[in-house]
C-alpha cells in the first residue's frame, strides 16, 4: 500500500462525512479510510433512532447547539440532492406533571437562544394534535425530521470511492507511531502510512487515541440502550416523535416514540451501564472491556451521583412492566403485548476520571493527527458540520 495522505479510521457517517469532505477540498490528495467491520455504519449510526435534531436540548453557544443547528439544515439537503429516505414529522415534548412543566419553560427558553421556532401547547392543544398521547403540557417543535443514516453513509462513502478514494475494510488497529513526516498505522496484519491521520472509530476512538502513545483525560463508557416496536394498529397514530422532557443534568433524552423512516415506530432508548462496548444483547459479557469500565475511577463515581437514575434504568432493562410504564406516561393505552422485540444500540459516552460527563464534541490533537475523541448524540445531524470542522484541521497540518 502506497503512502497516503490521509487515514480515516472509522466508517461511521462521521468517518463518511468527513473522509468526502476532505476529498472535495484536497483533490488529488491520496485519502484512506479503514474500517474494523465488514461493512460501514455497523455500530452507533447504524443503531439509533434515526432521529433529524433540532438542537433544542443544547447549551447556547456550545459547540453541540451550533453544529446541531448547522446539521439540522446540512443533512435534510444532502438527503434530498442524493434521494435518501426523509421526512419531517416534527417533535413534541410533553410534561407529565407541574415539575415537568416548569422544566418544559426552561426548555422553550433554551430552544428560542438556539434559533429555533417552538410552540407552546397547553393540555387542550396537546390533545387535539395527538389525542393518544396524555399531557398537561407540551412543546411543539415542527423543524425536527428522520432519515436513515445507515444510507447516508453508503451515499457518502460511494460519492468518495467515485472521487477516487479508497475504502478497506477489515482493519483493526492496533498501534499508531507518530513520526515528524506523519503516522505509521498497524492494523492486525498490514502497515499503513500518512502524514495525516484522523480518528473517527466512535466506541473506540479512546483506545486509538491511546494507540498513539497518547494519555486522553477521559474513557469511552458503553451505554446500552433498549429498544421496542409497537404493533400496526398503535404505531399509526403516533404521525409525530414524542418525548418526555428531558433531564438537564443527563445526556440522554429518555424513552421516546420515534416514526421511522420505514414505517415502524419505535420506543426507546433507556440507558443502561454495558458490559462491552459492543454487547447489544443484555446477557452479553465482554470481560476486558468489562473490567476496563469498572476499574476506571470515572465510572464508580458516575454511578453514585447517578445512582438514583441508574437504579431506574437497570429496573426498565430486568422488566419489562418497568419499561410500559415509563412510557405509558405519556401513551397510557400501551399493554405489555404491544412492546415487540427491536435491535438495541450503544452510546459510547465519554467520561473524565471524577465521574463528569463529557456533554460537548472534543478533540485531542497532534501535529500529525486529529481525534474525534467524544461525539456524542447528535453527532449523526451534525455529521456534515463536523467533518466541516475535521477538514479544517487536517489542512492546516498539510500547510
Amino acid at each position: 500500500m502506497p503512502a497516503m495522505d490521509i487515514i480515516v479510521i472509522g466508517a461511521g457517517i462521521v468517518g463518511a462525512a468527513t473522509a468526502r469532505e476532505l476529498q472535495q477540498h484536497l483533490p488529488g490528495r491520496k485519502i484512506l479510510v479503514l474500517e474494523k467491520e465488514a461493512q460501514c455504519a455497523q455500530h452507533q449510526t447504524g443503531r439509533n433512532s434515526g432521529v433529524i435534531h433540532a438542537g433544542v436540548y443544547y447549551a447556547p453557544g456550545s459547540l453541540k447547539a451550533r453544529l446541531c443547528r448547522q446539521g439540522l439544515d446540512q443533512t435534510f439537503a444532502f438527503c434530498q440532492q442524493y434521494n435518501v429516505p426523509v421526512a419531517r414529522p416534527g417533535k413534541l415534548l410533553v410534561a407529565t406533571d407541574d415539575r415537568e412543566l416548569t422544566a418544559m419553560a426552561v426548555l422553550a427558553e433554551r430552544a428560542r437562544l438556539n434559533d429555533l421556532h417552538i410552540e407552546t401547547l397547553d393540555q387542550q392543544q396537546l390533545k387535539q394534535r395527538l389525542p393518544e398521547v396524555a399531557g398537561v403540557g407540551a412543546l411543539w417543535l415542527s423543524a425536527t425530521g428522520i432519515c436513515d443514516y445507515r444510507q447516508m453513509t453508503h451515499v457518502l462513502l460511494g460519492l468518495f470511492k467515485d472521487g477516487g478514494g479508497d475504502v478497506i475494510y477489515g482493519q483493526n488497529v492496533q498501534g499508531i507511531t507518530e513520526t515528524g513526516q506523519g503516522c505509521q498505522i498497524h492494523t492486525q496484519e498490514q502497515r499503513f502510512s500518512c502524514k495525516v491521520l484522523v480518528n473517527c472509530a466512535g466506541l473506540y476512538a479512546d483506545h486509538i487515541i491511546r494507540a498513539q502513545g497518547l494519555k486522553p483525560d477521559f474513557q469511552i463508557v458503553p451505554f446500552r440502550g433498549e429498544y421496542y416496536a409497537l404493533p400496526a394498529q398503535k404505531a399509526k397514530p403516533i404521525r409525530h416523535l414524542v418525548y418526555p422532557i428531558p433531564d438537564p443534568e443527563l445526556p440522554f433524552l429518555g424513552v421516546h416514540l420515534t416514526p421511522m423512516i420505514d414505517g415502524q415506530v419505535t420506543v426507546g432508548p433507556n440507558a443502561v451501564f454495558s458490559a462491552g462496548r459492543e454487547n447489544y444483547n443484555k446477557h452479553q459479557m465482554n470481560v476486558r472491556e468489562a473490567l476496563t469500565s469498572l476499574s476506571f475511577a470515572g465510572t464508580w463515581r458516575m454511578l453514585w451521583q447517578h445512582r438514583n437514575y441508574i437504579a431506574r434504568e437497570w429496573r426498565s432493562s430486568i422488566s419489562r412492566t418497568a419499561y410500559l410504564q415509563k412510557v405509558q406516561r405519556y401513551y397510557p393505552s400501551l399493554t405489555l403485548n404491544d412492546l415487540t422485540p427491536y435491535p438495541s444500540g450503544i452510546r459510547a459516552q465519554a467520561m473524565l476520571k471524577d465521574g463528569t460527563l463529557l456533554h460537548d464534541f472534543h478533540f485531542e490533537e497532534t501535529p500529525c493527527s486529529v481525534h474525534v475523541g467524544n461525539a456524542p448524540s447528535p453527532a449523526a445531524t451534525s455529521s456534515l458540520p463536523i467533518a466541516s470542522m475535521i477538514a479544517k484541521k487536517v489542512i492546516e497540518r498539510l500547510a
